[in-house]
């Protein structure tokens, strides 16, 4: 899909002053709970990098945790571009 197709395209400038900082960005953002937008966004783990996060499968309301998650993660990259 087209955020995985960015995730290639951002991977692809590795140790681009932009890649670090995006990746710097969503590490903030998305902390451990990042682990549930990568089964969306499988590519986001080739940014994120190979830290192991903790899934908590258990969340009151999983729909709204992804809908923020994805929000967020839209606001980072589409701030990143300007």
């Amino acid at each position: 899909d087209a955020f995985d197709e960015y995730c290639n395209v951002l991977v692809g400038s590795v140790g681009s002053e932009r890649e670090v900082a995006v990746a710097s960005l969503l590490r903030q953002a998305l902390g451990h709970d990042a682990v549930h937008l990568m089964k969306m966004v499988p590519n986001l783990s080739m940014i994120m990098g190979d830290t192991q996060y903790n899934s908590d499968e258990h969340c009151v309301d999983a729909q709204e945790r992804l809908q923020y998650l994805l929000c967020r993660f839209i606001e980072i990259i589409a701030y990143s571009t300007k």
